[in-house]
């Protein structure tokens, strides 16, 4: 049996591939220092599952602790999930979020040269496009520039080093995943987006605005060139972007190979927050603030390079992700 190295993989993303890899048949390590997640989700992944991944709580900056993990098993792919991203905090933590995120990476480079494991997926985002002319987004597109944030930027940069890394090293398969905006949880509604501290992210933020623990939802500038004002954003469910990273290590090449994981439409963040409503019943109080330096009208993935290349395309609606966000409300009252 395969087995796959996750990285962050009780985070939300992470948790959510770690239960995808585990129905299609591979065994799953994880590593995680449970900074922004907890252990519980382990428990949750087998439940659903019926299968246990082996949870290490190890911190990549670790490097002789992650050398010891990769000398005692044998590993097929490593996929990245881990890194500090929450794009207000790396604003006032640049120096962390630079460290965190490259070091670490850096780390895992190391060991997966030095113990021969030649293919790793690395969790990108749409944020290394930066500033584009047009707000649908191609992978052939110029990246790094306009990054408005450090988180960004160490997500650009990590792209950078791993093409430099492939480029002395033919005999590695790497591919990156840019990410959109994953909202929703798995239908289960066992493992959610449920951050540690302040959440950065929109529908954790009206969750809490659901259970009463936020009075109300921030919505940054109703004065963007969009029909109703608000930001558009490509919304993509999580469990569709999971199956993504399972299609991308079945078609894993030598080289770098770039893929969007999208849905190729955006949705405004005023038509989620309706359609929240008019799915649970329940009002959602928002009030407009300024925009957030930075952020854009609009952006959408165009996948047809994903569509193409991997088999995969998305199967979820918004309606779903909604709906699979009520099940995990319903059971983490």
């Amino acid at each position: 049996m395969k087995k796959i190295l996750v990285t962050g993989g009780t985070g939300f993303i992470g948790s959510h591939t770690v239960v995808e890899l585990l129905n299609a048949g591979y065994d799953v390590d994880i590593i995680d220092n449970l900074c922004n997640s907890k252990a519980s989700v382990i428990d949750k992944i087998s439940e659903i599952t019926g299968k246990k991944p082996t949870f290490y709580q190890q911190d990549l900056l670790n490097q002789p602790a992650l050398d010891q993990l990769f000398q005692t098993n044998k590993y097929y792919a490593v996929m990245h999930f881990a890194g500090l991203k929450s794009v207000s905090e790396s604003q006032v933590k640049p120096y962390e979020y630079h460290h965190n995120n490259i070091v670490s990476t850096l780390n895992i480079i190391k060991c997966m040269l030095e113990h021969k494991v030649n293919r790793l997926i690395f969790s990108s985002s749409a944020t290394v496009y930066g500033t584009q002319d047009s707000p649908e987004c191609f992978e052939s597109m110029v990246t790094g520039q306009g990054i408005t944030n450090p988180y960004g930027r160490t997500k650009y940069f990590i792209e950078e080093i791993l093409k430099d890394v492939s480029a002395g090293h033919p005999e590695l398969s790497i591919t990156l995943l840019r990410y959109f905006n994953p909202i929703g949880n798995h239908p289960s509604g066992l493992i959610g987006e449920d951050p540690n501290g302040i959440p950065n992210n929109i529908m954790p933020v009206i969750i809490r605005v659901a259970q009463g623990k936020i009075a109300k939802l921030k919505v940054f500038g109703n004065d963007y060139d969009t029909p109703d004002g608000t930001g558009q954003r490509d919304f993509i469910h999580v469990v569709d972007l999971a199956k993504g990273h399972i299609a991308a290590l079945k078609h894993m090449q030598k080289g770098v190979n770039i893929y969007n994981l999208g849905t190729g439409t955006a949705n405004s963040v005023l038509e989620l927050i309706y359609s929240f409503e008019r799915i649970s019943g329940q009002k959602i109080p928002y009030e407009i603030v300024d925009r957030r330096p930075g952020d854009l009208g609009a952006v959408w993935a165009n996948s047809a390079k994903a569509n193409a290349e991997l088999g995969w395309r998305t199967q979820l609606t918004i309606e779903d992700a909604i709906t699979d966000t009520l099940q995990y409300l319903k059971l983490h009252q």
